[in-house]
């Protein structure tokens, strides 16, 4: 075997995945993170007697995470990786006093949906059978393939697919679509409207072919790791750690070294460490800016227009409340004008969709007794000048009255901890272009071509992952980002 140095940029999910990877094949892997911490936006904050997970919040697909394990020949269990899974995905409010449990169970979904809102049970079912057809239609090629080999379309399997494109949705927004198949039921189309969040986009230009997403939760399921969302990082560590992976905290990459269009390692401060191959895990606009400050910029790729980003309150709640589940969403009154003001006046609604997460509802230890730790998010825009410190204290109360007057009980008297992050911190934490959760929006019909290759174009032993890059954020789809990258790595090896 041709053993290789490489080096890894950045510990985020993404990183980790290709340090297990490249280690299972047997090469010497060195991971260099900026944070004194693993896990980029996956990672771990205690608020006084509150424990929260920073970012990411709900957890599917976790058969990309047990891969790795089964790549080591290991159990996932005996790295301290294990998960419940949830009996309801989500429960939705609106202004007019209905709420809804979206049960994992189908038959007990469409049982709520039609004794609540009125909407056919069997309609429901259609529905996500059709997410699921255009799933299975459209992974094995866009998600789980390179978009930027020319051996990906010579495939048979490829060309099946496109022969499906007509009805993938791809020339339709996904509000327009879902309006088509919930038979134009206001409630149904918003709650399915609001999984364009799930990458950052508006359900007003995204396509449709993203009802898709609606799959990955109520087909494969909703979890929530044992020990929070901050065990799927810490365990895939402690795994590549086991397999003989290095990790230097606190180690901020300066530059990746170029000779003769070809990386030869990396600079940290004045000293430069030398390696065979380069994996960066940075947002892809930063790794151009400050890692390759000399070579070509991919302008048309790093100019495309950036995803939403997020505002978040962390509070310590000093009650329970039996009336919300782990995940939670408080619809906006008009959905269209919040997400207008989103990406085109790059602000705030005044009547703001919001999300609560609570995982003491499971982890019991992450709150005292009788107490609840409540993970508030509201999208937000990429930052863009905004006075923030205005809008994060115009949004806070808005939110809190929202809540008081839906769940029809006091929040503020009861918020006894808090933290935030805003867009300005995403940025600054975790090296986001503008505070982007998810790099490239996707509010265009072609925004997956859009996004950078897993690999350089113009030089050799560089290659990328993480949500900035293809096939696009969130926690599956950086673990792909890792499988692609380290599977083009190792090939281009032979």
């Amino acid at each position: 075997m041709n053993q290789q140095n490489i080096a890894i940029i950045g510990a985020g999910i993404g990183g980790i995945g290709a340090a297990v990877r490249l280690a299972a094949a047997g090469h010497r892997v060195a991971v260099f993170e900026a944070n004194s911490y693993p896990g980029g936006k996956l990672s771990n904050l205690q608020v006084g007697d509150y424990r929260f997970d920073a970012g990411p919040s709900l957890f599917t697909m976790p058969q990309y995470v047990e891969e790795l394990f089964a790549l080591a020949g290991e159990n996932p269990k005996d790295f301290g990786f294990d998960y419940h899974r949830l009996n309801t995905v989500c429960k939705y409010f609106w202004e007019d006093g209905q709420s809804i449990s979206a049960y994992a169970d189908l038959h007990k979904y469409g049982q709520e949906v039609e004794e609540k809102l009125g909407f056919p049970a069997q309609a429901l079912k259609d529905y996500l059978a059709w997410a699921r057809f255009r799933y299975e239609t459209t992974a094995p090629i866009f998600l789980e393939n390179s978009l930027h080999r020319l051996s990906t379309y010579l495939r048979w399997k490829t060309f099946k697919r496109v022969l499906a494109m007509p009805w993938l949705g791809l020339h339709r927004s996904l509000d327009q679509e879902n309006k088509k198949r919930l038979k134009q039921h206001p409630k149904m189309v918003q709650l399915f409207n609001r999984y364009a969040t799930y990458n950052g986009s508006s359900p007003y230009k995204t396509p449709g072919i993203m009802s898709l997403i609606p799959h990955l939760e109520q087909g494969f399921g909703a979890f929530m790791p044992k020990g929070g969302m901050k065990e799927i990082s810490h365990s895939l560590v402690r795994l590549a750690e086991h397999l003989g992976v290095k990790f230097h905290y606190g180690q901020k990459v300066e530059e990746i070294l170029v000779q003769n269009k070809a990386v030869k390692g990396i600079r940290i401060g004045q000293k430069e460490l030398a390696f065979d191959q380069v994996v960066c895990n940075m947002d892809i606009f930063f790794a151009y800016d400050r890692l390759l400050p000399r070579q070509p910029r991919p302008k048309r790729i790093l100019e495309q227009p950036k995803s939403s980003s997020a505002l978040i309150f962390y509070w310590g709640m000093d009650q329970s409340f039996p009336e919300l589940d782990v995940h939670n969403i408080f619809f906006s009154d008009n959905y269209p004008e919040e997400f207008r003001q989103l990406f085109e006046e790059k602000s705030l609604y005044e009547d703001p969709t919001v999300y609560i997460h609570i995982s003491s509802k499971i982890e019991q230890t992450d709150a005292p007794l009788g107490h609840e730790n409540w993970f508030v998010m509201i999208n937000a825009p990429q930052l863009d000048g905004q006075d923030w410190e205005q809008l994060i204290a115009q949004s806070k109360k808005r939110i809190i009255q929202k809540l008081e007057r839906i769940l029809g009980r006091p929040i503020q008297p009861h918020i006894v901890q808090e933290e935030l992050l805003s867009p300005a911190l995403i940025q600054a934490k975790t090296q986001s272009h503008l505070g982007s959760l998810y790099g490239t929006s996707s509010n265009n019909s072609m925004a997956a071509f859009f996004r950078h290759p897993n690999f350089s174009r113009q030089l050799s032993g560089l290659y990328f992952v993480g949500g900035s890059v293809h096939p696009g954020g969130g926690i599956p789809l950086a673990l792909l980002s890792a499988k692609l990258a380290t599977e083009d790595l190792i090939k281009n090896l032979k």
